[in-house]
């Protein structure tokens, strides 16, 4: 697939979900201290300055210690798609806290939120640390259920090794879209 052809996908998956959040009616969010939560998210990222591209699939699990601030862990697949070199895979598992902003709409239909995060990326022939920061936007469709979109920006402890290639990269931009659940 040609990078304009996925960057067309991103902007009509993006839109797609914000028509779909304003044509829905009732939604709420009544998350509170001991709720739990499941998200499960794909998405790709294209690192810079590099000729590596990724698939990602992203899945956490997350508690909420008051109605705004959550604590999890979260579990992220990739796949690389390197040219002119054999594909490989990353994984990374990774702590996290979020804070998320109340009060912005009504009902709390759109929540914005900010986090960081820090763990390990691994594969088959490497593994270092990472860290970094998360913004994201959670959208309502009733009290339990919401679809999210989020950015991060992960930063490398040191070079990983990607089969032949090292990525040399400072760190990646990762952008997910997904749905999550509130119990």
């Amino acid at each position: 697939m040609r990078k304009l052809t996925l960057k067309q996908l991103g902007v009509s998956l993006s839109i797609s979900l914000i028509l779909i959040v304003c044509f829905t009616t009732g939604s709420y969010a009544l998350q509170s201290a001991g709720n739990k939560e499941i998200q499960l998210s794909g998405g790709f990222f294209h690192a810079q300055d590099t000729d590596v591209g990724t698939v990602t699939l992203d899945a956490s699990y997350g508690y909420y210690l008051t109605n705004v601030w959550q604590i999890g862990i979260g579990q992220t697949l990739n796949y690389n798609i390197i040219d002119n070199e054999s594909d490989t895979w990353t994984a990374s598992t990774v702590p996290f806290v979020n804070y998320h902003f109340r009060g912005l709409s009504t009902n709390d239909v759109f929540q914005p939120f900010l986090g960081v995060f820090a763990g390990a990326v691994y594969n088959d022939e490497d593994a270092t640390g990472t860290a970094g920061p998360t913004v994201g936007l959670k959208a309502f469709l009733n009290e339990k259920t919401f679809l999210v979109t989020k950015y991060r920006y992960e930063w490398f402890f040191n070079e990983i090794e990607l089969g032949n290639v090292t990525d040399t990269s400072n760190g990646n931009h990762v952008v997910t879209l997904g749905l999550g659940f509130i119990w």
